[in-house]
């Protein structure tokens, strides 16, 4: 596959938006930012949901075939819990979801919403209905967190996003290590904002945890583009190394995805798609993103395509 675009690897669904409020079984102000997971056969979204006091909470919705028909939980699935975890007052946003197949779960990393900023915390589960909180792992300011579905010698691996306080400074992907989820250390910076006028430049941050393929660990991350009308998220692909995920080893100049549909350039965000979640069935990669931060989308893409564009793109360690 030629490097060059024509312009976007992803296809949107006909159908999109797949979910707005308009779907919603309770009242609600937007829902987006949903992770995802293949469940029982199901495909499970953990979809942000927002209220009209602009304090978010989390809620599943279950569809056979991905796209319609979804069942929605009647009531919020994970509401905030500022009682007992007073860094959640002003809720919680953006799930991943990560299986650990050695321990048998899933971890959900979230942005816990503190009096100090954001900040990552993680919650494990094993039905999506009964969580644990593992409380938060990361100071503010920090979020865009997702796990690795396995360990690195013993030690999981999370990818987050520190913000920079300083506008002469990025905000970059980090990846951090721990031996029990709670403890987390060997900080090192592993995908850097470029400078100048890129489309990613001075801001990015990841979008769906990191997906297998015998290439390397392929990453989806997002760039956050600063204009007189506002900010544009759009998409971009690294490539890691299988073994050290510190190492990249491709990393692409163009983005390959961005808002130019009516429902991603119009909303309560404009021109903005985030995802944070896709799936992989077979040869197809599913993305299921947020649109302006006003209802959720999908587009799909063939991972050989995904994977043959990032193997042509320059080397990440130069990026």
């Amino acid at each position: 596959m030629d490097t060059k675009l024509s312009h976007e690897l992803f296809q949107r669904h006909p159908d999109n938006p797949i979910l707005s409020v308009k779907d919603w079984p309770y009242a609600a102000n937007s829902v987006f930012n949903a992770a995802v997971a293949i469940v029982d056969g199901k495909t499970l979204l953990l979809v942000r949901v927002e209220d009209f006091r602009g304090i978010s909470h989390l809620t599943v919705a279950r569809s056979e075939d991905g796209f319609s028909n979804w069942q929605i939980d009647p009531e919020p699935t994970l509401r905030p819990d500022p009682d007992n975890h007073p860094e959640e007052i002003w809720g919680i946003e953006d799930p991943r979801i990560t299986w650990l197949e050695e321990q048998q779960q899933w971890v959900v990393a979230y942005t816990a919403y503190s009096r100090g900023g954001p900040l990552v915390s993680l919650a494990t589960t094993t039905d999506f209905r009964k969580f644990t909180r593992l409380g938060p792992v990361m100071p503010p300011e920090d979020k865009d967190a997702a796990l690795f579905p396995v360990s690195f010698k013993g030690l999981w691996a999370m990818f987050h996003r520190p913000v920079a306080k300083s506008p002469n400074f990025t905000s970059d992907i980090w990846i951090s290590f721990s031996p029990d989820l709670k403890h987390w250390g060997n900080h090192q910076e592993v995908i850097r904002a470029r400078l100048g006028g890129w489309w990613d430049a001075n801001k990015i941050g990841l979008s769906a945890p990191p997906l297998w393929t015998k290439e390397g660990w392929l990453v989806l991350y997002h760039g956050v583009r600063t204009t007189a009308s506002g900010s544009i998220y759009r998409l971009g692909l690294a490539l890691l190394d299988l073994e050290n995920p510190t190492r990249v080893l491709r990393r692409s100049e163009e983005w390959i995805f961005g808002p130019k549909a009516h429902y991603e350039r119009d909303g309560n965000v404009d021109d903005v798609v985030f995802p944070c979640g896709w799936v992989q069935e077979k040869d197809m990669v599913y993305m299921y993103y947020g649109a302006a931060d006003s209802c959720i989308a999908l587009a799909t893409a063939k991972l050989n395509d995904l994977v043959g564009f990032i193997l042509k793109c320059p080397d990440g360690r130069d990026s």
